[in-house]
């Protein structure tokens, strides 16, 4: 009878410890096999909402009835309209319309004219949609004579110019969120781009001529690729192809300093007022506000047109880094004026005219509609974000272990096959003393 319950206890703690063992793996299996949890989503406002709904309506009533849109400051879209019908529309569309004096066309005539006049190195213009005007900009380089000149220009354009003086240099930021290097400087990569057969860096065309060899600055010696396409001045983009022709893990990913990174989900055009985020090697994540755009600027090496125009601040080596706003891609770092210790502005080339100049289409998430092209999201003062994070870099082994350490997901699963494999093996030592305390018995009954 004894040695019968004895058998029923070990069977029953065989087939308990087997169970566990089930179990747990089970427990661990499901932990590692499922989607880890995600950063919290980044805020959103009815920002987006409001940047189509104002360029609905300067598509729709023209140049010549208003004069450009941009988010108020509680993020709603305001829209200027030069007469009284416009008005009427703007407000049934549940924007806010401002009066103006001057139409957008008269605005781009302005700035047409300014393009005519005699180049003045170190100057800049662009379109101020909230004052109504044209400002045009000369930094400490510009001569008194020169600038003298410029100011006889825009009194005979009319009195919407607007003539400021400015500290710093305008200056084209060579020297990103990841450092790339040349024989021509230091820049910064911008976003990754794809044709569908081979991946690039989409960074400022200024940074390097057609054929410029890049080199990743950990150590300089590992090649990233080669320039392949460009346009600067003019504009200021150009296309680096990657060495072996993929951007490899983490594609969608922008650098954003101390291993972290923010994860792009598409492109879009900025708005007025928008709050923006900027990454560069030099001076890391920054942010600000879009101030104008369509500015053009006078760089010593040429003249760049249609850049973003920002409050933005940056220094050198920032040249070619991405300028986005929560995940959505808007632009590269093109150059400007001040630095990050005394603000400045800085100017952007806008990426989807870029993409579309280079045939290539943005690499971005495919969680969230990856490269879908779509409106920037603008926001009240404080309400925009970066972007959903993301680690910059990173490999599928390194999180499977990150995952499988995390006692919030496996830990319990663990302990369970931990204690199922004691609890098996310690059944089994049992069986073993049984039988040999057995085998001893009948020896010593046999020999007597």
């Amino acid at each position: 009878m004894r040695h019968a319950r004895r058998r029923i206890v070990r069977r029953a703690a065989r087939l308990a410890a087997v169970g566990g063992l089930v179990l747990g793996g089970t427990m661990v299996t499901r932990a590692v096999a499922s989607e880890p949890p995600g950063p919290p989503a980044a805020p959103h406002t009815l920002a987006r909402t409001a940047s189509g709904t104002g360029a609905g309506l300067v598509a729709r009533l023209g140049a010549d009835r208003t004069a450009g849109h941009w988010t108020g400051s509680d993020g709603r879209p305001v829209v200027a309209v030069v007469d009284d019908g416009a008005a009427r529309e703007v407000r049934r569309a549940g924007a806010e319309a401002k009066a103006v004096r001057h139409s957008m066309s008269e605005l781009r005539s302005a700035a047409s004219a300014l393009r005519s006049a005699p180049r003045v190195a170190g100057t800049a213009w662009a379109l101020d949609y909230r004052s109504n005007e044209v400002v045009v900009r000369g930094d400490r380089t510009v001569s008194g004579a020169d600038w003298s000149r410029l100011t006889g220009v825009a009194e005979g354009i009319g009195g919407f110019v607007r003539m400021e003086r400015t500290e710093g240099a305008f200056t084209t930021r060579l020297n990103g969120a990841e450092p790339i290097l040349s024989t021509a400087g230091r820049c910064s990569a911008g976003f990754n781009v794809t044709d569908g057969t081979r991946d690039f860096i989409l960074t400022a065309g200024h940074c390097g001529p057609t054929g410029s060899v890049w080199f990743g600055a950990d150590r300089g010696d590992r090649q990233v690729g080669r320039t392949v396409a460009g346009s600067f001045p003019g504009d200021d983009f150009s296309l680096v192809e990657y060495a072996d022709g993929e951007a490899g893990d983490g594609a969608d990913v922008v650098a954003v300093g101390g291993g972290k990174g923010v994860r792009i989900t598409g492109s879009g055009e900025p708005v007025v007022g928008q709050r923006v985020f900027r990454s560069g090697s030099t001076s890391g994540l920054r942010d600000g506000r879009v101030t104008a755009l369509d500015a053009t600027v006078n760089y010593p090496e040429g003249t760049v047109t249609g850049l973003i125009e920002t409050d933005v601040c940056a220094e050198p080596g920032d040249s070619g880094g991405p300028m986005f706003s929560e995940g959505v891609a808007l632009g590269v770092t093109s150059g400007g004026s001040g630095d990050c210790d005394k603000d400045g502005t800085t100017f952007f080339q806008p990426l989807p005219e870029a993409m579309e100049s280079l045939g290539v289409r943005l690499i971005a998430s495919g969680r969230q509609g990856a490269g879908q092209q779509g409106a920037a999201g603008t926001a009240a003062p404080g309400a925009a974000a970066p972007g959903a994070s993301a680690p910059a870099t990173g490999s599928g082994g390194a999180t499977l272990l990150a995952r499988l350490t995390d006692r919030r997901n496996v830990g319990p699963g663990l302990l369970v096959v931990a204690g199922s494999l004691v609890a098996l093996v310690a059944t089994r030592w049992m069986r073993a003393e049984q039988d040999r305390e057995a085998y001893r018995r009948h020896y010593s009954t046999t020999w007597g």
